[in-house]
C-alpha cells in the first residue's frame, strides 16, 4: 500500500523549503542541489524523495541526468489553502478598523 505524504508536513522542514526555493529559479540535478547544503547527498536525496512523493517536485530526465523542478499546480493548491486565512484575517482587520474609527469619533 502506497502511503501519501502530507504537503504541509513536507514544507514544515526548513531544508525542504530551501530546496523548493532553489529549484523554483531553475531545474536542478540532485548533485547540484546537494552542493548547496552542508549535508550528505543521501540526506538531500531523502528530502527530494519526500517532496516528490507529495508532488511538490517533478522529475525530468534529460540524457543521463535527472532534473527536479517545482510542480506549480501543487504549489497553487497550497496558496489557495493559505488564501482562506488571508481573507479571514483581512475581514477581521477591516472590522477592527471600523470599530476603532467609530470609537475615535465617539471620543471627540
Amino acid at each position: 500500500m502506497e502511503t501519501r505524504r502530507d504537503v504541509f508536513q513536507a514544507i514544515a522542514d526548513p531544508t525542504r523549503r530551501a530546496i523548493l526555493l532553489l529549484i523554483a529559479a531553475q531545474a536542478m540535478t540532485p548533485n547540484a542541489i546537494a552542493e548547496e547544503f552542508h549535508t550528505s547527498r543521501q540526506a538531500v536525496s531523502k528530502h527530494i524523495q519526500i517532496l516528490t512523493e507529495c508532488e511538490l517536485v517533478k522529475q525530468e530526465k534529460k540524457g543521463r541526468e535527472i532534473y527536479y523542478h517545482i510542480n506549480a499546480t501543487k504549489m497553487d493548491e497550497i496558496d489557495k489553502w493559505i488564501e482562506q486565512f488571508r481573507k479571514t484575517l483581512e475581514t477581521q482587520f477591516n472590522q477592527l478598523d471600523k470599530v476603532l474609527s467609530i470609537m475615535k469619533k465617539q471620543k471627540k
